[in-house]
């Protein structure tokens, strides 16, 4: 089909798992693309200076034929039709749809970096995104 895109998935508003079972229905709805792998969802403590609830986090595996740049702007889609509001940085979110990789591409752009910068800071996407891809 296409290249498989990383996408991790976080809440820690209202109905967290709610929030994450409608992201994946909405990645797998978009145009030629399919989810290949799902992590198990963790709960994880916030990151930042903010005082906040805890987060549900997931990683996607999603094989896709949409360019990098065209999967972010369905992604901001997705999260503003969840109720996204952009505020706060490392604010509470209903919905946070991060593109952690995408196939082995690197990019970095104004808009977006491929891979996601704050990987290596995130041993919970590390665990995940090792998961999605059957690594031990």
């Amino acid at each position: 089909m296409g290249d498989v895109a990383y996408i991790a998935l976080g809440s820690n508003l209202g109905d967290r798992q709610g929030y994450l079972s409608r992201a994946r229905l909405a990645l797998a709805a978009l145009s030629d693309s399919r989810i290949h792998a799902e992590s198990d969802i963790e709960e994880t403590p916030p990151l930042g200076p903010v005082a906040q609830p805890s987060y549900l986090n997931q990683m996607i595996a999603l094989e896709t034929t949409l360019a990098p740049e065209d999967l972010m702007l369905e992604l901001l889609r997705i999260e503003r039709d969840e109720g996204r509001l952009r505020g706060e940085r490392w604010g509470a979110r209903t919905l946070d749809l991060d593109l952690v990789a995408y196939g082995n591409r690197e990019l970095r752009s104004e808009t977006l970096t491929i891979p996601h910068p704050e990987l290596p800071n995130r041993d919970f996407w590390q665990r995940q995104l090792a998961a999605v891809k059957g690594e031990p």
